[in-house]
């Protein structure tokens, strides 16, 4: 499960970048400004369009919507989310409005439509104004603001005694405060039970009657939320590399989270046996991990994005080769280990581990994951080994560790979205963060809404997978089309 984010430290960081899986996240330095937040008693439903600052590419427009810090009481503090969007590129054409819900949690809504609109298909950008946002939170909305020095202070999730386990907990404790002081009140509201809100006001601020959306990965949450609580406001929801918040206990969320990502590395495995042009074929690609592992774990091993700096074992799991899977590069993963085994060791030195961004804090208030004490930690860790042997130290863990102690909001449960329409629930067969059990079973959840199209191949997300996938999703949401239950498309090469 992915975990991405941009944030402002409060001074400067020990490291110059926080690691998350299949992302480097920039760290800014220097002094931050108060949060935007300000009082107001009356909501904000226009929203005044100018084009974006600081863009090479026109055409994005950007723009402010006004809400309350806490839905529970609207009347209250407010802060400003920052906001995009791209017109239809034919008016004529046009269908409506469609908001995109970012991933992560911690991605910019606003990066996206303005940087990265190329991920939306050429249909669905003219017949939609495409819009998203930077979650509460992120970016420009209000962005979690934590100290950088106490960010590098992160203790390693390789927790050994109690002691560890105790420790954890009071950095937890002493991250927690900081960044709440740094944020501001906002920063106990970052549930996506408040977003679904957020989304419901930027609905209506677009005039739209009924929403139509598309989120993918941890914007999946938000679109299964937005359905259950607005179920007869849903025009069009598209549930793309899908997160299943209906995973009750600890140990099974960290069971199908190992498993997924063994998955993807057997895949990767499979494929190299059978590639000719594999840059391992012919030679055992599991031993040959299991002594890049080794060689990290002892602090010998460099990190290819840094020359002279030792890549930890954590590090080699979470960037390096989730990266690839996640876009099913399974060419260039066997590139980069043979390029990491040829290099020369670095002498022998501790590694350090990279701190996790602060949109951990938006996790742990949809996740409740207790562990009880190191006894129990130990015997989790061991099952993620039995699990996912060749991939220790898996970002979910990390972020189990992370929200020991920490307050949830939005704790899981099981979907019920009685009386919306037809909701797309789309998934790779081998997604290497969000496994393909986890949409069938939020498939199942929303019962007769749950429409499962099924992309049979491999990588994090698939809505533009080739044809069959884009032509199914396009005329989903252009048309309201659904596709034959049990739609299965062929994998397209990558």
């Amino acid at each position: 499960m992915p975990l991405r984010g941009r944030f402002t430290p409060r001074c400067i960081a020990a490291r110059g970048t926080a690691m998350a899986v299949g992302a480097v996240m920039a760290v800014t330095t220097g002094l931050t400004v108060a949060p935007a937040v300000h009082a107001s008693p009356s909501a904000t439903r226009t929203l005044n369009w100018a084009p974006c600052d600081d863009t090479a590419d026109p055409g994005a427009e950007c723009a402010a919507l006004s809400v309350p810090v806490d839905w529970a009481h609207p009347d209250g503090p407010r802060l400003d989310l920052a906001v995009a969007r791209r017109k239809a590129t034919d008016p004529g054409a046009r269908v409506g409005s469609m908001v995109f819900g970012p991933g992560g949690p911690g991605d910019s809504g606003v990066e996206r439509v303005v940087s990265g609109i190329g991920r939306f298909s050429p249909e669905v950008r003219r017949r939609f104004d495409i819009v998203s946002f930077d979650p509460r939170g992120v970016g420009d909305s209000n962005p979690v603001t934590c100290s950088g020095d106490l960010l590098a202070e992160r203790p390693s999730p390789e927790l050994k005694s109690q002691a560890d386990f105790d420790a954890t907990m009071a950095y937890n404790r002493r991250l927690r405060a900081d960044c709440r002081a740094g944020t501001g009140p906002v920063f106990d509201h970052l549930d996506t039970a408040q977003t679904v809100r957020d989304v419901d006001a930027l609905r209506a601020a677009l005039g739209e009657r009924k929403l139509t959306f598309h989120g993918s990965s941890y914007g999946t949450l938000l679109g299964a939320q937005y359905a259950e609580t607005y179920p007869r406001r849903v025009r069009a929801i598209v549930l793309e590399s899908v997160m299943d918040h209906s995973v009750l206990t600890t140990r099974d969320f960290l069971r199908s989270e190992a498993a997924t990502a063994q998955d993807s590395f057997r895949e990767f495995v499979k494929w190299c046996d059978g590639a000719a042009d594999c840059a391992l074929h012919g030679r055992d690609v599991r031993a040959v991990w299991q002594d890049l592992l080794a060689r990290a774990g002892r602090g010998e091993l460099e990190d290819p994005a840094e020359p002279g700096t030792p890549l930890s074992s954590s590090d080699l799991v979470n960037t390096v080769a989730f990266r690839k899977f996640y876009k099913a590069d399974y060419a260039g993963l066997a590139t980069a280990i043979v390029e990491m085994e040829a290099g020369e060791p670095l002498p022998a030195s501790p590694t350090s581990t990279s701190p996790l961004p602060p949109a951990v804090p938006v996790f742990c208030s949809d996740w409740h994951l207790p562990v009880r004490d190191y006894r129990e930690y130990a015997s989790l860790v061991a099952m993620m080994n039995r699990t996912a042997p060749d991939l220790p130290y898996l970002l979910p863990l990390h972020i189990t560790a992370a929200c020991l102690g920490a307050p949830t909001a939005n704790p899981q449960h099981r979907l019920d979205a009685h009386g919306a329409p037809p909701i797309l629930v789309s998934n790779a067969l081998h997604d290497p963060a969000t496994g393909y059990p986890w949409a069938v079973s939020v498939a199942r959840q929303l019962g007769r809404s749950g429409v499962l199209l099924t992309y049979g191949g491999h990588g994090h997300g698939s809505v533009t997978s080739g044809p069959c996938m884009q032509d199914a999703v396009d005329s989903y949401l252009t048309d309201l089309a659904v596709p034959p239950r049990g739609t299965i498309c062929p994998a397209v090469p990558s």
